[in-house]
């Protein structure tokens, strides 16, 4: 039995679930971002309460279609984004279609009706919020960086960048040398 879970983005989401489930006594076999695959059908109590714990934790278990079709695409999104090394080579369209086997024109209109923005501006949102982690890391220069995030040029990044935060990638880091300046003078 498969069960879809909104909000569970990280590692630590995965582990409060994991937490939860064997406090009811329930065994698992696959334990994945926003999804967990159950060993056998779990009672309408045992979900209630599933259901009740997972809240408290600022997670949602999900019922209808719809919803969990969401967020498997900001889950697939998030995870190709945030916690792949190398963007796939493939259009976003073709990938996203590929990973959840169903027509790309459908995903688009189903995430826009139910989110209110497009499939493209979420993933650019969270490439903006990648770039951000990177340029605090401090590991990667914007070049790199670009590069990483298969960006055409610096300067396309650069513009996306301004366009979402309304600060260039460079006054950013700038921002953050003097943040830790600021605290090291305290």
């Amino acid at each position: 039995m498969k069960l879809y879970i909104k909000y569970m983005v990280s590692q630590r989401c995965k582990m409060l679930v994991k937490e939860e489930l064997l406090k009811l006594g329930l065994r698992y076999v696959v334990l994945d971002l926003g999804m967990v695959e159950l060993l056998e059908d779990i009672t309408q109590e045992q979900h209630d309460q599933l259901k009740v714990n997972l809240l408290r934790s600022g997670l949602e278990l999900l019922d209808d279609k719809k919803s969990i079709l969401i967020d498997k695409i900001k889950n697939v999104i998030i995870e190709m984004v945030h916690y792949s090394d190398q963007l796939p080579k493939v259009n976003y369209s073709d990938f996203i279609s590929e990973k959840l086997n169903y027509d790309y024109t459908y995903l688009s209109n189903i995430f826009s009706e139910v989110k209110g923005i497009t499939i493209q501006q979420f993933i650019i949102i969270h490439k903006i919020e990648r770039v951000k982690e990177l340029l605090l890391y401090d590991e990667l220069n914007l070049t790199e960086i670009a590069y990483q995030l298969h960006y055409s040029s610096v300067a396309h990044l650069s513009n996306q960048f301004k366009k979402v935060t309304g600060l260039s990638p460079s006054f950013f880091k700038q921002l953050k040398r003097k943040r830790k300046g600021n605290l090291e003078n305290l």
